[in-house]
């Protein structure tokens, strides 16, 4: 079975930096592949994630939150089409949320950030390991998905709709 890897926390900000493409290199007896620059990888060869977890944490020149989920679990999530009846531009940005472990709390959903006035992020889905929804593209969202994070009570990291997509398609190439 295949697992998806998220990485929290890295190459932002010019923080907490590495070379993703590297890590799937050393990582090529899994078949890993790498997904974009904020270190999420596809691995495609069987390995328990315990060992992948060790591995990474051996790679890693810093502590970083490493969230692992099954290919299927993303192959469902894709499946449903969250997003097919949401409309979007380029001002909004369509999200998804992967939780390292299960909530402490669920909040009421749909849930607007900030709760009165103009929303900068929504909530609108809560599936067991993921957060889905939107936010508008402004500077204020990385901080409204850190009360996210804390409203879960759970860690938690973000990637776009776009780069779920292209997981799903890695995990089942045409």
């Amino acid at each position: 079975m295949a697992l998806v890897v998220f990485l929290k926390g890295i190459n932002v900000g010019g923080h907490r930096k590495i070379r993703p493409s590297q890590i799937a290199t050393k990582l090529k007896r899994y078949d890993a592949v790498n997904v974009g620059a904020a270190g999420t990888f596809v691995v495609r060869k069987p390995v328990s994630r315990a060992r992948l977890r060790a591995e990474l944490k051996r790679l890693l020149p810093f502590e970083s939150e490493i969230i692992i989920c099954s290919g299927n679990d993303i192959r469902r999530l894709v499946a449903s089409g969250p997003f097919t009846n949401k409309s979007a531009d380029r001002t909004i940005i369509q999200f998804v949320s992967v939780l390292g472990k299960r909530p402490s709390r669920a909040p009421r959903i749909p849930l607007s950030i900030p709760a009165d006035g103009d929303w900068g992020l929504k909530v609108l889905r809560h599936d067991v390991r993921f957060v889905l929804g939107v936010h508008r593209r402004q500077m204020k969202a990385i901080g409204y998905l850190g009360r996210v994070e804390k409203i879960f009570g759970a860690p938690m990291t973000t990637r776009s709709w776009s780069t779920i997509e292209a997981i799903a398609r890695i995990l089942d190439p045409q």
